[in-house]
């Protein structure tokens, strides 16, 4: 079977699917490629802060670096110039930005992986139904082979849905993944530089207090 053959058979749901399978490539190409040149601390960047810091330096390490630990670090020292003195909710809400940049797209994402195998779904239903008015109409005595024919075009429409919807799904997991572990970055190192510049506790309540996630909270810093 050519790709025209699964065009001309699966009818519009096919061409809906496809629609999904460019949206979603275009996301994930862009979010790969933000990933792989987001820049990222060394792995000795943490020594270097601790050691920035016994030198009263920290400012000469943090603006060498890029990626979003880097906007994070720099954002708390900034507002520690400027005299603020919560500085865990200043870090809170740097961290949940440069998250909530880096999961762009995922919604998406997720919408149409788990709707292209229901949309396949529906143009199956929507061919059995037509094979069955078929079989109706010719007062039960069809050819097998026409039946069959007719069966296979039906759930033509469901392999091609879970065809896009399996591998969105699975890139979208490891970019999921990806940006967890940055999130991770960004609370290590934002609660080493909060626990080496002097400043005021907020209250249990306010440190607690929730900022949206994809599932709820966003794990930030």
């Amino acid at each position: 079977m050519i790709v025209t053959d699964i065009f001309d058979k699966g009818g519009i749901i096919v061409w809906i699917l496809a629609a999904y399978a460019f949206i979603a490539l275009t996301i994930l190409f862009e979010r790969m490629i933000r990933f792989t040149f987001m820049g990222k601390p060394g792995k000795n960047f943490e020594n270097l802060l601790l050691d920035s810091f016994q030198l009263g330096q920290p400012e000469q390490v943090i603006k060498d670096i890029n990626g979003p630990e880097a906007r994070v670090l720099q954002g708390i020292l900034s507002a520690w110039n400027e005299g603020i003195h919560d500085l865990n909710r200043v870090a809170m809400r740097l961290g949940s930005l440069e998250l909530v940049s880096m999961e762009k797209g995922f919604r998406t994402l997720s919408f149409l992986g788990n709707t292209a195998p229901l949309l396949g779904l529906l143009g199956t239903i929507i061919g059995m139904i037509k094979a069955f008015m078929v079989i109706e109409q010719a007062g039960g005595q069809v050819d097998a082979q026409a039946l069959a024919g007719g069966i296979w075009e039906a759930m033509l429409t469901t392999g091609v849905g879970l065809a896009v919807a399996i591998p969105v799904l699975l890139l979208l997991h490891l970019l999921e993944s990806a940006a967890d572990k940055r999130a991770h970055s960004m609370r290590n190192f934002a609660s080493l530089i909060l626990e080496h510049l002097p400043h005021i506790e907020c209250s249990d309540k306010e440190s607690s207090d929730a900022v949206h996630h994809r599932d709820g909270v966003v794990h930030a810093v």
